[in-house]
């Protein structure tokens, strides 16, 4: 009697049924980011309307109007947008390869590896935005190895990876500090203001490529999909189904720290978007369906609160990195103490 076929994980988009809660979510999701972006370019020194924003979106309304929100305004929106769904679908793909709560970029320090990358490529070769985007991403794939290397016994979960993780973050930041100090003292002042992590100095030369290489990396991450769903069951149930688990592990990892590695490159470190935005999300779908497009939406209505936050809630404008620590800090002790309350419980 022959053997019967083993299943194979299928590349690509799978169906699953789509519950009508999850349409509803994303679809309050999605006005509520356009709401805080038209709220975002009619706010400052020059105060427009609503319908004011919205005509010159659209190409009409007086000239001065169109030149506020089309050119001054609108790449940071779109910079909070886009960097924010990026950051939040980094975040939930290494929760998942984890299973871990805890686990983000910036938790695990493959945040603060990319910043190291790109820190060196600003100080050392004085390079452009292409090639701090280059240095970020090796920086990032470094740290992830460095982490897996020294947490192998458990692999990509486990306490033992957090602790690795926050230990390797602390000691690159470190080192980050100490490279600030020893460099020019202008270039060491462009480098601390762009370590908070600030959407203040993003332009449309460095928004527009951004954008596509997003685009490129969530089509990828939309192919690797069912991969992902795989993994979640397990590494011997995925090797079960047929899954090369290190080889999916490692072009999931790729896509999370290049993201991460873009959104460093063209704003610096922005913490705690990647850590909250998937637990957010998942409290408002309560289920899998469009997790990764609500864990995406999440994360932009995230950043572009907070930058707005940022921008007006003080008398002195503050990089949006600040606004994303106090809120991301109060979230993650609150995490912290619901996870020790679930285990004991």
């Amino acid at each position: 009697m022959t053997a019967p076929p083993v299943a194979r994980p299928r590349i690509g988009p799978r169906r699953r049924a789509i519950r009508p809660r999850a349409i509803a979510v994303c679809a309050l999701l999605v006005l509520a980011v356009f709401a805080v972006g038209v709220v975002t370019l009619g706010t400052g020194d020059i105060t427009l309307s609503p319908a004011e924003v919205i005509s010159a979106l659209l190409g009409g309304g007086e000239r001065s109007d169109r030149i506020v929100v089309l050119d001054w305004r609108l790449p940071r929106v779109l910079a909070a947008v886009v960097f924010g769904a990026a950051l939040a679908v980094s975040g939930a793909i290494f929760q998942s390869l984890t299973r871990n709560p805890l686990a983000s970029p910036d938790i695990l320090g493959f945040s603060a590896g990319s910043y190291t990358g790109a820190l060196i490529v600003i100080i050392v070769f004085a390079g452009g935005y292409g090639e701090v985007a280059a240095g970020a991403l090796i920086g990032g794939l470094l740290a992830a190895a460095l982490v897996y290397v020294l947490s192998v016994r458990t692999g990509l979960h486990g306490f033992r990876l957090i602790v690795v993780g926050i230990a390797l973050a602390a000691t690159l930041g470190a080192i980050n500090t100490w490279m600030v100090l020893r460099a020019d003292i202008e270039v060491a002042v462009t480098a601390a203001a762009w370590e908070a992590g600030s959407l203040s100095t993003v332009t449309w030369e460095q928004i527009v490529p951004a954008m596509v290489a997003i685009a490129a990396l969530l089509a990828v991450l939309r192919l690797l999909a069912p991969l992902l769903g795989h993994l979640e069951l397990g590494d011997d149930a995925a090797r079960a189904l047929g899954l090369r688990v290190e080889s999916a592990k490692l072009a999931l990892v790729v896509v999370g720290v290049a993201l991460i590695a873009i959104v460093t490159a063209a704003a610096g470190p922005i913490a705690f978007v990647a850590l909250a935005a998937p637990h957010i999300a998942r409290l408002l779908l309560r289920g899998r369906a469009l997790m990764m497009t609500a864990t995406a939406l999440t994360g932009a209505l995230v950043l572009t609160t907070a930058d707005l936050a940022a921008q007006h809630l003080w008398r002195t404008p503050l990089p949006v990195g600040v606004a994303t620590v106090v809120i991301g800090g109060g979230y993650l002790v609150w995490l912290l103490l619901h996870e020790i309350w679930r285990t004991r419980s």
